[in-house]
């Protein structure tokens, strides 16, 4: 009974959107602990995972994204500016935390919808 919940495409999206939140946060955390760091290269999610994520959508086979997972890798599009190799914006990296919180904060709204959609049909009890 539960396992539709679970399996729902929409429900599999948010959390791994979710997971990938995560971990541009990590990212974006370490970007900001590193910009005065000479050499430094900006990290982000790898831009692969969107594409992967979105092909496996279009094929309506969302049980395959089981076994994918957000990597993090070097911005290939960050360039540098700077005579010692350092490529991290800091006004960037402010704006790209502030957009992350609020897709997170999202996301973590649609997957919490759906656990309490769980939780009002094993108690039937709405608060």
């Amino acid at each position: 009974m539960i396992q539709p919940i679970f399996q729902s495409d929409n429900y599999q999206l948010a959390r791994k959107l979710l997971d990938a939140a995560a971990l541009r946060q990590e990212a974006i955390a370490s970007n900001v602990a590193n910009a005065e760091t000479p050499g430094y290269h900006r990290m982000d999610v790898a831009a692969d995972f969107a594409q992967q994520l979105k092909t496996q959508m279009a094929s309506g086979d969302m049980s395959a994204t089981a076994t994918l997972k957000p990597q993090l890798a070097e911005d290939p599009t960050a360039r540098s500016t700077r005579p010692d190799g350092n490529n991290v914006e800091i006004e960037s990296e402010l704006l790209a935390m502030n957009r992350n919180a609020v897709e997170y904060d999202y996301l973590s709204e649609v997957v919490s919808s759906n656990l309490r959609q769980l939780k009002v049909a094993i108690s039937g009890n709405i608060t």
